[in-house]
């Protein structure tokens, strides 16, 4: 299992921030690699919600199955994923001052034909250079 982290401080207050970030459909917005959001389920927020995300990094496109397992307002957003690349992914809003500072924090398994943990290696920095222009990108639509 590989932990990747990256996180923004945000002028915004978690109470704006999560306006934005609870609208799972609009991620593809600012997450340069999602292509595309499918929804599984009726709900599109909370607990249980379950949809397809078609993710896409250089030549590599997969398609990422998830779960919403964690979900307090303002707080936290978290996902299981059951694709390709499995593993748990959490977003965390922290109160700063009157901004907020918001986590992003993955926790993944690689496959063995991607190489399994020296795949990991080699995917953990390009990843999180792509979640913190993600994150830049979801800075801006607060703005």
């Amino acid at each position: 299992m590989t932990s990747i982290r990256v996180e923004r401080a945000l002028t915004q207050s978690p109470h704006v921030v999560w306006e934005e970030l609870r609208h799972i459909e609009r991620h593809v917005r600012w997450m340069h690699d999602a292509v595309s959001i499918a929804f599984d389920s009726d709900q599109r927020e909370g607990v249980g919600t379950s949809f397809r995300c078609i993710t896409k990094v250089g030549p590599i496109t997969l398609l990422d199955a998830m779960t919403i397992t964690t979900w307090v307002e303002k707080a936290a957003m978290g996902v299981e994923h059951h694709g390709v690349v499995a593993g748990r992914g959490v977003f965390t809003l922290s109160p700063r001052g009157t901004g907020t500072l918001l986590t992003w924090r993955e926790d993944l398994l690689f496959p063995w034909w991607t190489g399994g943990p020296l795949g990991a290696l080699v995917a953990s920095p390009i990843l999180r250079a792509i979640w913190r222009k993600n994150l830049d990108a979801f800075a801006a639509t607060l703005t």
